[in-house]
């Protein structure tokens, strides 16, 4: 096991490099201090992470995949008085000058030949370690870090909200540009491309022609081509947080059918969004959204798909399950992506103690005026495009 340093004269802690942003470094220290409470509270040694969200979590925004990969090619290694990157030496100079500078952390190699696993086996030997994997025999603690996750501290609420514009912008402006014939394929390029040079990765891609959504609603992309509609839905990464939204193009008016479905699946939306309150459980919000459902004629679309998503480090830190007593808190997101035949609709919210926060928001886009209770809300309608 070795320290690395980058040359010969450099630091072999990153908190040794002046830190170009302090409110990061900040957002770290605050984390570490967390965990050493969970680490004293369970009489626990150390805390290992391995899953990117977790990672990105303890790190603020920190990406230790490479590139093309789910896979962290690193771990995270927390005592109470030392944080620590274990990774081969192939990859420390770039984890040391460019994911973590200034914060604080220290990176322990093996050469790139001899398995990371043996690394990590090494940090834990005689300590009681917790982890996110339950590797090498220690206590897996996955379910207790989500709590970390959610809510969010106010950088990543800051970081969020700049994510949610970016996002909801790159959906928009392919669907401007949309044309007939494209292949689903085609505008799913146009689409990454609009996030990627934003610095946003593309997470999950939709692009969804001429009723594609009635039988798949999770469908991704293919070759088939633009006629009439396009439902278009993205969800972006940035600084390891999570931003989702859905916008509808048509070329021409469309079908009265669908015009329907659409206004349909926004009254669902809307009520989603009005009922993501604090202290609210999930369960209760959502049998305000299937009462909607029942309302307008409509009782059994939501058994074709699910209805929203808290979204976070994860693009589903937690779903909204017809059971759950997960409760809303402030400083949490929620992505409301409810459908009705070929119609889907989706925006994030940011979900604060005295007010819901669309942070997807619509730029020269039509609206529709939706009334829930007292409160009217402006969601995204149909853009038509010239035949």
């Amino acid at each position: 096991m070795t320290i690395v340093a980058v040359n010969a004269n450099a630091p072999i802690s990153s908190g040794e490099i002046p830190t170009t942003d302090p409110r990061r470094a900040t957002d770290v220290d605050y984390k570490q201090q967390q965990i050493i409470d969970f680490l004293e509270q369970n009489q626990l040694d150390a805390l290992l992470l391995q899953s990117p969200e977790n990672i990105a979590w303890f790190t603020s925004g920190a990406d230790l995949t490479r590139s093309g990969s789910g896979e962290s090619c690193a771990a995270v290694f927390i005592t109470q008085d030392a944080r620590l990157i274990a990774c081969s030496n192939v990859d420390a100079n770039q984890i040391f000058d460019r994911a973590i500078p200034g914060l604080g952390f220290q990176i322990k190699t093996r050469p790139w030949y001899e398995p990371l696993s043996q690394l990590i086996k090494d940090l834990c030997k005689g300590r009681k370690v917790a982890s996110d994997t339950g590797v090498e025999q220690t206590q897996n603690v996955s379910a207790e870090l989500k709590g970390f996750r959610v809510p969010f501290t106010e950088l990543e609420g800051e970081r969020i909200r700049a994510l949610g514009k970016i996002v909801s912008h790159a959906v928009e402006a392919t669907a401007r540009r949309v044309e007939r014939s494209q292949t689903e394929q085609e505008i799913a390029g146009c689409l990454s491309h609009r996030l990627l040079k934003h610095g946003v990765n593309p997470k999950r891609l939709q692009v969804m022609v001429d009723g594609q959504s009635i039988r798949y609603r999770h469908w991704g992309y293919g070759e088939d081509r633009l006629e009439r509609y396009c439902v278009i839905s993205a969800v972006g990464s940035q600084n390891g947080l999570h931003a989702a939204a859905t916008r509808t193009v048509s070329l021409g008016k469309p079908p009265s059918s669908f015009i329907k479905s659409h206004h349909q699946a926004l009254l669902m939306q809307a009520t989603g969004i009005y009922f993501s309150k604090p202290d609210w459980a999930l369960f209760d919000t959502w049998n305000r959204v299937k009462r909607i459902y029942e309302k307008y004629d409509c009782p059994d679309e939501w058994q074709h798909a699910d209805q929203a998503d808290i979204i976070g480090y994860l693009p589903a830190e937690t779903s909204i399950l017809l059971n759950s007593d997960f409760k809303f808190a402030p400083g949490m997101a929620a992505f409301w992506h409810p459908s009705v035949g070929p119609a889907m609709t989706g925006d994030t919210i940011l979900i604060e103690q005295d007010q819901t926060i669309l942070i997807t928001p619509m730029e020269q886009w039509p609206t529709a005026k939706i009334k829930v209770k007292e409160q009217q809300m402006s969601l995204p309608d149909i853009l038509i495009l010239p035949e």
